[in-house]
């Protein structure tokens, strides 16, 4: 959903004017999809408005996905969740090249307006374009490039719009709509569900859902507006402008971040269980305690210091916990501070078992990093019960 590279702003502003022409019988605005690609980027899809005047000879994109690789602490302002999209303007033509290029499929569909709603429309545009509206904070459920053309068509058309009824006992969550598109990258999927949190899993209803292009497009092709009583569908029938065939992912399941995890918890175990020298314990807990606390410290932050309220609450805090970086001062300075290991061994059995418990609320991957961090804490815990209990005056 995201375009590569920024629209130079000058052709952006060469053709600002021409949005506000009031000249609208030979008007035609038509809703862009593009089919989702195979870069983290673009696997959700796209959305873009398509508006030709023929008396002008004008064939434009509107596109709002646009943002500047260039700005200022790039990484940190997308981390932060400040980092501002635009609204694009240009030719169609160049608009395709990418897609073209990416080898993605696009489709377009006329909108079915009134003069009168495409008047609306293009004072809405020409709103959109002021240097003080151009810029804004993009959020990925409820403000995006499919969001604002929902949006803008709600207010041109008013009360006259109506979608279909909501199917109550079929609404998905936000964390599953996304899910679709990322389970063919099951990386991907693990860092997403490690992030997101609890507001992920709200139920996503049918105005909702078009957050995402393809929701989107199903969402619109199925809306109708009144017209002196007869219900007209807004969207015609798609026309292909390019088609490719849908890119074939595959992962074997050995590449998949369950079976690594996987294989890492048996070994694990087994090095636990017998090994009980010094220095390969204290190397194996210094690497896996501050991976531990690096994940830890992306919690603390995503949960408390950014502004993507979609990672807010998250529940994977609670085995990624803060107390964990304790652990890992205690083993650099060889402390027995096994109280803190007590703490985030009960903190991630907690996790383990709500996890078992509630097995569609998290990934499955979570689980060998769990018990894996559940071992290594109950080594260093000074459990009475744990026969492989580690002599901390030795190590």
């Amino acid at each position: 959903m995201i375009k590569k590279g920024l629209i130079i702003i000058t052709i952006l502003v060469s053709w600002c004017l021409n949005v506000t022409s009031q000249k609208t019988p030979d008007t035609e605005v038509f809703l862009i999809t593009c089919a989702p690609g195979t870069e983290t980027y673009s696997i959700y899809g796209h959305s873009a408005l398509r508006i030709i005047i023929s008396e002008e000879e004008s064939d434009l994109a509107y596109n709002w996905g646009v943002f500047d690789f260039a700005t200022p602490n790039f990484a940190w302002k997308f981390a932060k969740g400040r980092l501002e999209y635009m609204l694009g303007v240009y030719p169609f033509n160049r608009f395709l090249q990418d897609y073209f290029y990416e080898e993605r499929s696009v489709y377009q569909q006329k909108i079915n307006l009134e003069p009168e709603e495409i008047n609306i429309l293009f004072a809405q545009l020409k709103e959109n374009l002021k240097p003080e509206n151009i810029k804004y904070r993009y959020d990925f459920f409820y403000d995006d490039c499919s969001t604002r053309i929902r949006d803008l068509l709600e207010k041109a058309i008013g009360d006259k719009l109506h979608y279909p009824p909501e199917v109550i006992k079929d609404i998905p969550t936000f964390r599953e709509k996304v899910g679709n598109y990322q389970r063919p990258y099951p990386w991907l999927q693990l860092g997403v569900d490690l992030l997101m949190g609890t507001p992920g899993d709200k139920k996503a209803f049918y105005r909702d859902r078009m957050f995402l292009p393809i929701d989107l497009q199903e969402g619109l092709s199925k809306a109708v507006v009144n017209r002196n009583g007869k219900m007209i569908p807004l969207l015609q029938n798609p026309v292909t402008i390019l088609q490719f065939d849908s890119p074939k992912i595959k992962h074997a399941f050995y590449t998949t971040p369950l079976f690594f995890f996987s294989i890492l918890l048996i070994g694990i175990i087994l090095f636990s269980s017998t090994v009980r020298d010094f220095t390969p314990n204290r190397i194996v807990d210094l690497v896996v305690f501050s991976i531990y606390s690096l994940l830890a410290l992306m919690m603390i932050f995503f949960n408390f210091f950014t502004d993507h309220q979609q990672m807010k609450w998250n529940l994977n805090i609670i085995w990624l916990n803060p107390f964990i970086l304790m652990c890992l001062i205690s083993i650099i300075f060889k402390k027995e501070w096994h109280i803190w290991f007590r703490l985030v061994f009960f903190l991630a059995l907690i996790a383990f078992f709500v996890h078992i418990v509630f097995p569609n609320a998290f990934n499955n991957a979570f689980i060998p990093l769990e018990l894996l961090i559940i071992i290594r804490c109950s080594l260093r815990a000074r459990f009475s019960w744990n026969s492989l209990s580690l002599n901390l005056t030795e190590l």
